[in-house]
């Protein structure tokens, strides 16, 4: 069974960070294709980072150059590193991941940790 657990959460004044961190069970996130996702109140969810399986990323344009995606495959997470925040962050962020990379849907799901960004 797969779970994905989220963490590092929380409140900051914007021009902070926060690092948030996707625990895996029941899967290996080394050489997987995974995401963060985000979905503020009101508005659509969106896909700000994705990694694939040759370690290749790419952003969603709100967040490229402040927001960074890794892997930390001994710990079997997947992260997210959040510089330069902005009010328009605040959202809950959500870790996904693919069944397979070559399917297209992301199957796997966190149970999502809040982002609130002050001015």
């Amino acid at each position: 069974q797969v779970q994905l657990v989220e963490s590092g959460g929380g409140s900051v004044q914007a021009g902070g960070s926060l690092r948030l961190s996707c625990t895996a069970s029941g899967y290996a996130v080394s050489r997987a294709c995974m995401a963060w996702f985000r979905q503020a109140p009101g508005k659509e969810r969106e896909r700000i980072a994705a990694t694939d399986n040759n370690g290749r990323s790419n952003y969603a344009d709100s967040v490229e150059g402040r927001f960074t995606i890794s892997r930390d495959n001994a710990k079997n997470t997947l992260d997210l590193q959040m510089n330069s925040l902005k009010p328009e962050d605040t959202a809950m962020y959500y870790c996904a991941a693919r069944q397979y990379c070559f399917y297209v849907a992301y199957v796997y799901w966190g149970q999502g940790t809040q982002v609130t960004v002050s001015s």
